[in-house]
């Protein structure tokens, strides 16, 4: 039997007195157990299942209503410069998608994944799990911008042949079996890609894909692969050119010039796309796996939550708001052998953190690879490391934090205070939260009901002099009202995280003068990692090094810097707790396994406390381009 959501979403199926009845051609059938196929034969899988009036109805009704929770809907309407390449208009966006009548259900969703993705903000997106990165298109062409000689261009990465051979045979047999020599083309010069010049097809897809973040020069380099932290080890990775996460082209055409050649040649390059998800056998066995709604889709009312257990998890979870970026699930690749540090790791840190100390003896390197993972062992490792380096007499430190997506919002503040000193004080931002109708309805309810456990609970936060609120606080009474954009717009009194006492006791002097402190990466700093970069630079003083990007364009060194985000399920859980379900404002359950996740704190800036650090200008102090020798070897570059 099927269930009544189940056979709403199929279209690769007929349902016949209560069982699924396949159709003669099952797209999904086609390609199920298959590790790499053709990008087509993966998007036919995906608009096998036609466009549903009833999912599509429920899926506007919960993004209209969720929206409100959005910090920046209303600055977005035109977005302040020089970001105005975010501007979005989501109320028309919307009406225009409610009267529009799509052929598939993935038509649909794309669109209202498309307008949300191009507000440039990783916090706030439409996630179907039913088609966002559930395939994921790979080409053994990875892109990187490079220095060579006084001139910035864009080539295939020369470690292409060590990082794609990572994929493993049953990716590159593929071309092997065609004859296609990929491995001629590692560091090959790209001088067209479709026929447009290599600098332009990149910044269109920075502009119309990447998304994430609202500088358009980090989007740039995450068009290109770089080094990270993912999974506690170093990886590579793909870049939106080399790995995108839908599957929309079979090919592309570049025009490139290889290593030891003078000559141009014309290349069709053919991507494979892999699936990331759960196993499924056919259209039924797909929808039920990837996107019907299931038991962790919407959230839950936890005062009818029978389970102690659940409810510390959640005091726990509440104490530790998340800033990150919605990483897809993106196929891992490590970091090939040539490229990895030659020095050792003093911590051997198997977790987000990792720690060196140069040849000189003088200067220690921490590599923040994320502010998520263990929370207590961030911290441990943290102080292990700081340790490790006083003990060596280091006298200046590196923190890279290339490839940051967030985290924890009071590990940034902990690795402020690790690297300041707790005399140091509040580490974080003033914050605010959109105070709309219902969001008051809320505080309203859990200062009346008693409830200090939710992220809306007065108790969460502290006042500006960095002492809790307490439980019978309503900051959203009055709300401060302003106007943006010709739009009326409110927000709650100011307030402060609450993050201390950390796990570990610090020191109360800093760690090393700030002047001998240098924070490096590529931009993609995102959330938690603004945050932690945001106060490093307004308030410490510390200097940073950005690389990459459009040469001799500005660019900031981080990006989605708001203050945090909530999951649909989460907000879904804070409706339902405060008893407010059915009231008008609030959106109802969703029926596919989706999530609208939207920026739901804002931070304003120590510069200018009138503007939020989202829209603040930072740029790093040193702007420096890539080269062959520092694009993906960490040491090289820190010894730059």
């Amino acid at each position: 039997m099927v269930s009544k959501i189940l056979a709403v979403g199929l279209g690769a199926a007929a349902v016949v007195a209560g069982e699924v009845v396949e159709r003669a051609a099952d797209p999904c059938a086609t390609i199920a157990g298959q590790q790499y196929v053709a990008p087509s034969a993966a998007m036919a899988c995906l608009k096998s299942f036609p466009y549903n009036t009833t999912l599509a109805k429920n899926v506007l009704d919960v993004v209209t209503k969720v929206t409100p929770f959005f910090t920046f809907e209303d600055w977005q309407k035109f977005t302040p410069a020089p970001f105005t390449e975010a501007t979005s208009n989501l109320d028309v966006e919307f009406a225009r998608i409610k009267v529009t009548q799509y052929s598939t259900d993935y038509d649909f969703n794309r669109d209202v994944y498309d307008v949300i993705n191009r507000l440039d903000d990783g916090h706030t997106l439409w996630l179907p799990s039913c088609y966002w990165a559930a395939f994921q298109n790979i080409v053994p062409a990875p892109l990187i911008a490079l220095e060579k000689n006084g001139a910035q261009d864009i080539y295939v990465a020369p470690n292409a042949v060590e990082f794609i051979s990572l994929l493993g045979a049953n990716y590159t047999s593929y071309y092997d079996e065609k004859g296609f020599n990929w491995k001629k083309y590692a560091g090959a010069k790209v001088l067209t890609i479709e026929g447009v010049p290599a600098w332009l097809y990149v910044n269109g897809i920075a502009t119309t894909y990447s998304g994430n973040y609202i500088d358009h020069n980090i989007r740039v380099n995450s068009v290109f692969t770089n080094y990270r932290i993912s999974g506690g080890a170093w990886s590579q990775r793909l870049g939106d050119f080399g790995g995108p996460i839908f599957p929309d082209k079979d090919s592309l055409t570049l025009s490139l010039i290889p290593v030891n050649s003078t000559q141009a040649e014309t290349v069709k390059f053919e991507y494979r796309a892999t699936y990331l998800g759960a196993p499924f056998t056919d259209g039924p066995s797909y929808w039920q796996t990837n996107c019907a709604a299931n038991n962790e889709t919407n959230g839950i009312d936890y005062r009818t939550s029978k389970s102690a257990l659940a409810r510390r998890e959640l005091t726990r979870k509440k104490r530790q708001p998340v800033a990150k970026i919605s990483a897809a699930p993106a196929k891992s690749v490590g970091l090939p052998q040539p490229n990895l540090p030659t020095q050792p790791d003093v911590i051997n840190g198997t977790d987000v953190i990792k720690a060196y100390i140069l040849p000189d003896k003088k200067t220690g390197v921490l590599m923040v690879g994320s502010f998520g993972g263990d929370y207590i062992g961030f911290q441990n490792d943290t102080l292990n490391a700081l340790s490790k380096f006083k003990a060596a007499n280091v006298q200046q430190l590196i923190v890279d934090t290339t490839g940051n997506g967030g985290g924890y919002v009071c590990l940034g503040e902990f690795l402020i205070n690790a690297l300041a000193g707790t005399d140091f004080g509040y580490a974080g931002f003033e914050s605010t939260m959109r105070a709309q109708p219902l969001a008051r309805k809320i505080v309203d309810s859990y200062i009346k009901q008693g409830i200090d456990y939710m992220y809306y609970s007065p108790s969460q936060w502290a006042f500006l002099n960095n002492t809790p609120q307490p439980a019978n606080y309503n900051y959203m009474e009055p709300p401060t009202n302003f106007t943006i954009n010709l739009s009326q717009d409110a927000v709650s009194k100011r307030f402060y995280d609450i993050c201390t006492p950390y796990n570990v006791d610090l020191p109360a002097e800093p760690f090393l003068p700030a002047s001998k402190i240098i924070i490096v990466g590529n931009g993609e700093c995102a959330s938690t990692c603004a945050l932690f970069t945001g106060v490093a630079y307004e308030k410490l003083g510390i200097k940073v090094a950005t690389f990459g990007g459009n040469p001799g364009q500005a660019m900031n060194f981080n990006g989605m810097a708001g203050n945090q985000v909530l999951e649909w399920a989460d907000l879904d859980s804070e409706i339902k707790t405060a008893g407010l379900k059915n009231d008008s404002l609030a959106p109802p359950d969703l029926l596919v396994n989706s999530n609208y996740r939207v920026n739901w704190r804002y931070a304003y800036s120590w510069q200018n406390k009138a503007q939020p650090l989202a829209f603040h200008v930072e740029r790093a102090q040193y702007r420096i381009p890539y080269t062959a020798d520092t694009y993906m070897s960490p040491q090289n570059l820190w010894t730059y």
